[in-house]
């Protein structure tokens, strides 16, 4: 029984981070927003790893980056760690002390392994 009320508390904390969560993900995907609005969205290792591969500035780098937002059609909370699904792209995110940050972009599914995303730390 205990189990069942801290499944229930931990899905309780995850419903309340969604809104938070798909804020983040649908600011970060708007393309005719701010460049360095979205580059603060990026954790810090994904911002350095897209700065690195990409050999620019984030503010330039962001505007080539093949995101495709759409609708949200799924927003998944597991503790510090998040799932947005769009129509066009999938995104991971982390908690941190700054609040919800872009962990991974323009994911694509690869089967069983994991997704290949264009924009990931690492």
């Amino acid at each position: 029984m205990l189990g069942l009320a801290v499944a229930a508390a931990l899905t309780g904390c995850a419903s309340t981070q969604e809104p938070e969560v798909e804020r983040v993900a649908t600011a970060f995907e708007d393309t005719t927003g701010d460049a360095q609005a979205r580059c603060e969205l990026l954790a810090p290792n994904t911002l350095a790893a897209l700065e690195e591969n990409e050999s620019e500035p984030c503010v330039e780098a962001i505007r080539s980056l093949p995101l495709e937002a759409g609708e949200v059609e799924s927003v998944e909370v597991w503790g510090r760690n998040a799932q947005v699904r769009t129509t066009g792209d999938t995104l991971f995110l982390s908690q941190t002390d700054a609040g919800w940050r872009i962990t991974a972009a323009a994911c694509q599914p690869n089967g069983d392994a994991p997704y290949d995303c264009e924009v990931q730390a690492g």
